[in-house]
């Protein structure tokens, strides 16, 4: 798929290919970053072949991990920036410098699973831990295309079909399970009991959004326990009509669930409040100090999944780049006072908290002396 950016001036623009990730809270910063900069892009979509993993220990410039037949075509005119996200994306960034375009820079966003020190620019954020570096641009959140005019224009545009909901708005954010922590029925119901008191208490009601992470099971289980008025989207890759950025703007509150940085991210940028919802309770709750480490349970702990005890693993004992401790933006957050945790004092609505974006677009020109 070829999508233009802003009308080309005189001079010579760089093209970009964005790798997209199988993860749509990437997809969100890749296109964000993709039409910030208005050079013209293309968007090559990447079907992975399973243990596509194992490469990546390897660092090889090789497309052996990538599904040919069900992945976009790779093949001249080769462009001159790659934006991708996504590990998987890594080996095959490797093989269009290699094969394709020798001058060819790379932008990464998130954390590489290979050393920093090959990529022309690394966009992330504090709960990967990497270190300072030239080549390193370290942000709060991550960016992403939430303007005032795009959430005024989707507000006004979904207000009559939600006219007969009472105001105030509180917006769910729902994502789902991530890394060591699990997203069960019985904390969706949690959320669903929690959202529809605070609606009750200010008479208003609840208008709530899953996403692409979020199980069945887990949706079923938060609409089940909305007893306030409100709009359930649930998502749906195939769905015509996202409400999303609506409910950002309709919102005179958001809640979102603590597993999504990219929610939260969006939600800080509508300058409304923002409260954090735990996933997890106990010894697993995502509210445990920053940090810290706390013995590990064992693998065949009531509830616990394989993956999710291998992630905490490797929060615990392995180098901090391969894996991602999301408390670290939590407390940022709350001791910045742009959000608090559902239940404490709720955070003051203020102004719109940037997303970096300008600061990435700066960088990523740089590269070309543009």
């Amino acid at each position: 798929m070829h999508i233009q950016g802003n009308p080309a001036p005189a001079q010579h623009q760089p093209t970009v290919w964005i790798l997209a990730s199988p993860h749509s809270g990437d997809n969100t910063q890749l296109m964000a970053l993709a039409e910030a900069l208005g050079w013209p892009f293309e968007v090559k979509r990447m079907v992975y072949r399973k243990r596509e993993e194992l490469l990546r220990f390897l660092g090889l410039a090789t497309l052996a991990g990538v599904n040919a037949a069900k992945s976009s075509p790779l093949s001249p005119p080769w462009p001159d920036a790659v934006i991708c996200a996504g590990r998987g994306a890594e080996a095959v960034a490797f093989w269009i410098r290699k094969h394709g375009n020798p001058s060819l820079r790379i932008i990464f966003v998130g954390t590489p699973w290979n050393d920093p020190k090959h990529f022309d620019l690394v966009i992330t954020t504090p709960q990967y831990g990497l270190s300072d570096e030239p080549n390193i641009l370290h942000n709060m959140l991550p960016v992403h295309g939430v303007t005032p005019a795009r959430l005024e224009a989707e507000a006004a545009r979904w207000a009559s079909r939600l006219a007969h909901l009472p105001k105030p708005h509180l917006a769910v954010l729902v994502g789902g399970s991530s890394g060591p922590y699990i997203f069960t029925s019985e904390a969706a119901a949690r959320l669903g009991r929690e959202a529809s008191r605070m609606a009750a208490e200010t008479g208003g009601s609840v208008l709530v959004t899953t996403s692409a992470r979020t199980p069945v099971p887990v949706a079923d289980a938060l609409a089940a326990a909305l007893s306030a008025p409100a709009f359930m989207f649930r998502w749906s890759r195939n769905a015509e009509d996202n409400p999303f950025h609506a409910f950002l703007g309709l919102a005179d509150h958001i809640i979102v669930t603590a597993d999504s940085i990219s929610m939260l991210a969006e939600a800080c940028a509508t300058g409304r409040p923002v409260s954090l919802f735990d996933i997890e309770q106990g010894p697993y709750a995502m509210r445990a100090e920053e940090g810290s480490k706390e013995s590990l349970p064992p693998i065949h702990a009531r509830g616990r999944t394989l993956d999710a005890t291998a992630f905490r693993l490797l929060m615990n004992h392995a180098p901090v780049r391969w894996s991602r401790d999301l408390r670290v933006v939590h407390r940022q957050l709350v001791q910045s006072g742009l959000a608090n945790w559902l239940g404490d004092e709720p955070a003051r609505a203020r102004a719109p908290m940037e997303a970096g974006l300008g600061r990435a677009v700066t960088r990523i020109r740089a590269l070309f002396d543009i």
